[in-house]
C-alpha cells in the first residue's frame, strides 16, 4: 500500500539528489470556471458536428450562439490564455476575428452571458424593483387561485398554443385595452399562460365601469374566479404581461402580398448538382429546406463555394414566399418535421475541413409542398414525418 512521504524520507531523497516535486492544488475563481465550462460546450458541439460553430441566418440557433462565444473567447485574451491549454482541437486557431453582426447587437450584459458569466444581481439596496401596495393588491389578486379539477381538459390548449407560438402562428403582444379579454383568449400573466375559459354576465360598478366575472385556467393547472377588472389591473401592471394573439394574423404563405402584410422571407427547395455518390443516386429526392430574408438567387450565389451547398451549383425547385410570421422559428419546425429524414453527409471545405451540413433531406418534393400546406392550414402538429411511406400521416394512426 502507497504511503505518504515524510519530512525525513524528503530530506533521504535530497541526499541523493532528487528532487521533490510539491504539488499545488489550482484553484480557479468561479467566473474562471463558468467561462471553462462555457468552452467545453463549444468542444462538445465540434466533436459532434466535426466543425467548428459558425455565423449565418442559415445555422441553428445554438451554433450561431457557439460562434459567439468562441469569438469572444478568442478576442479577450484573459479568456484566451485560461481555456488555450484545453484546445486540443485548435478552436482557437482557426476562429475567425471579424466583427459579427449579431454580437454587435448585443448589450454587454449578453455578451458576458454568452461567455457564461452571470452578470452580478443589483445590491439589495436598490429599490428599483419594490412594487408599489397597489402592485402587491394585484399580485395577491392573482396569487389567490385553486386547483383545477378539469386541468385535463385544458391542458391540450395550453400545449397547442405553445406549439403555435413556436411556430409563429400565434405571437404575444403588449396587452392594451380591457376589451381584448374575451372567452377562449389567451394572455401571459405573472410568467403564466392564462385561458379564459368562462365569462359571466356584464355588470355595471359604482363607478359606472363594465365588469364580469371570469374563470380563469392557468398552465400549471390551477384556476381562478376573479373579475374582469382584476385581470385587466395584473395585466397593466406586469411589466411582461402579454396578449397571445389569435392564429389568424395574416396569411402564412401567398404568391402576392395584401395590403398591410409585412414580408418576412421565403422558404427555398433546392436540388444538388453535386457528383457526391449519395447525392448522384438519390437526386430527385435530395433537397436542401431553409428560410431566408433575401432573395433566393443572392442566398445561392456561390454555391460552389459553400460545404452548406455541399460545394456545388444548386437548382431552385421551389419556393414559397412568408408574411408576417417569424422566419427562424418556422425553419426550425419544418426541420424537426423532417428530421427523420435528414441526409447524413459529409463534404470538405475548400481548406480540407469536413463539414456536416445540416439542411439536406432525403424527401421528395411532393413531401415538402404538402407540409406546408399543413402549416398554412395549422394542422402540422398534428402530422410527423414517415421516411418508410416518404409522406406525412397523422398522428396516433399507422
Amino acid at each position: 500500500m502507497a504511503r505518504e512521504f515524510t519530512q525525513e524520507d524528503d530530506a533521504l531523497l535530497a541526499e541523493l539528489g532528487v528532487e521533490v516535486e510539491t504539488k499545488k492544488a489550482v484553484t480557479r475563481t468561479p467566473r474562471e470556471e463558468r467561462i471553462i465550462a462555457g468552452f467545453e460546450e463549444i468542444q462538445r458541439f465540434a466533436e459532434e458536428h466535426r466543425v467548428v460553430p459558425s455565423h449565418g441566418e442559415e445555422r441553428d440557433i445554438f451554433e450561431r450562439l457557439y460562434a459567439v462565444r468562441l469569438d469572444r473567447i478568442s478576442e479577450l485574451q484573459e479568456c484566451r490564455d485560461l481555456v488555450e491549454p484545453l484546445d486540443d482541437q485548435g478552436l482557437l486557431t482557426g476562429t475567425a476575428n471579424a466583427p459579427v453582426a449579431d454580437a454587435e447587437e448585443l448589450d454587454d450584459d449578453a455578451l458576458l452571458a454568452e461567455l457564461g458569466i452571470e452578470v452580478e444581481v443589483p445590491p439589495i439596496t436598490e429599490l428599483k424593483h419594490v412594487r408599489s401596495t397597489a402592485e402587491k393588491k394585484a399580485a395577491e389578486e392573482i396569487a389567490h387561485r385553486d386547483k383545477c379539477l378539469d386541468f385535463e381538459t385544458f391542458k391540450p390548449f395550453f400545449e397547442q398554443v405553445q406549439k403555435e407560438l413556436d411556430s409563429g402562428l400565434r405571437e404575444t403582444r403588449p396587452f392594451e385595452m380591457k376589451a381584448e379579454i374575451e372567452k377562449g383568449r389567451f394572455f401571459i400573466v405573472s410568467g403564466q399562460k392564462a385561458y379564459v375559459a368562462e365569462k359571466g354576465e356584464t355588470t355595471i360598478t359604482d363607478q359606472g365601469r363594465t365588469d364580469a366575472r371570469l374563470r380563469v385556467i392557468f398552465d400549471n393547472g390551477t384556476e381562478s374566479s376573479m373579475l374582469m377588472r382584476s385581470l385587466q389591473r395584473s395585466l397593466n401592471k406586469d411589466e411582461a404581461g402579454r396578449r397571445i394573439t389569435e392564429p389568424t394574423a395574416g396569411p402564412l404563405f401567398s404568391d402576392q402580398a395584401i395590403d398591410g402584410d409585412e414580408a418576412s422571407g421565403t422558404i427555398y427547395v433546392l436540388r444538388s448538382k453535386a457528383d457526391h455518390p449519395l447525392v448522384a443516386e438519390n437526386r430527385m429526392l435530395v433537397h436542401k429546406i431553409g428560410v431566408t430574408s433575401m432573395s433566393v438567387e443572392k442566398r445561392i450565389a456561390g454555391a460552389q463555394l459553400q460545404p452548406t451547398f455541399l460545394m456545388a451549383n444548386v437548382e431552385i425547385v421551389a419556393t414559397y414566399e412568408l408574411y408576417n410570421i417569424n422566419r427562424t422559428k418556422l425553419e426550425n419546425l419544418i426541420h424537426r418535421i423532417f428530421e427523420p429524414a435528414r441526409l447524413d453527409i459529409e463534404v470538405m471545405d475548400r481548406f480540407g475541413r469536413p463539414v456536416v451540413p445540416r439542411e439536406w433531406f432525403l424527401v421528395p418534393l411532393a413531401a415538402v409542398k404538402d407540409a406546408v400546406e399543413k402549416i398554412r392550414d395549422g394542422s402540422i402538429f398534428n402530422h410527423y414525418y414517415d421516411p418508410k411511406s416518404a409522406l406525412l400521416k397523422t398522428k396516433g394512426k399507422p
